[in-house]
């Protein structure tokens, strides 16, 4: 009894510790921004350095790349450490036209709104839930 409550408590203790590592992981494309990403000239360039993109628009034959770094000790404490969208747009030549980078770190800074819509069916009791519409509705004669 007494090995077993051991075993037990030592258990316990390696599953606190081992939720308590940090973990990163990266979803996307993880950039190597090394090189400038305003030196490409053409869509070879791009294709060669950061590779496929993670989307195409099939419109207007953007080039999409996502990039996301995500810190986790456990499943409530996840945080985004840093997320990014290229845009790369090509002319018919398969030129540059032009590239936008866009930060998706805000996407933490969000405030859910408290405010809540009245409902007339909490109010209501029971039996009114049950029975509420029996009877209590004429229906209009045409």
């Amino acid at each position: 009894m007494n090995i077993i409550f051991k075993l037990l408590l030592l258990i316990i203790f390696f599953l606190l510790i081992a939720s308590c590592t940090e973990k990163i992981s990266y979803s996307g494309k993880i950039f190597n921004f090394d090189n400038n990403i305003n030196n490409f000239n053409n869509k070879k360039d791009v294709i060669d350095i950061l590779g496929y993109p993670n989307f195409i628009d099939p419109i207007e034959k953007k080039y999409i790349y996502f990039s996301e770094k995500r810190k986790s000790k456990n499943f409530f404490d996840n945080q985004i450490i840093e997320s990014k969208l290229i845009v790369f747009q090509f002319n018919e030549n398969d030129i540059i036209q032009f590239v936008q980078e866009y930060n998706l770190d805000d996407q933490n800074k969000i405030k859910f709104i408290k405010d809540n819509t009245e409902s007339q069916i909490i109010e209501t009791g029971l039996i009114e839930k049950i029975f509420g519409g029996v009877g209590a509705a004429k229906t209009p004669i045409y």
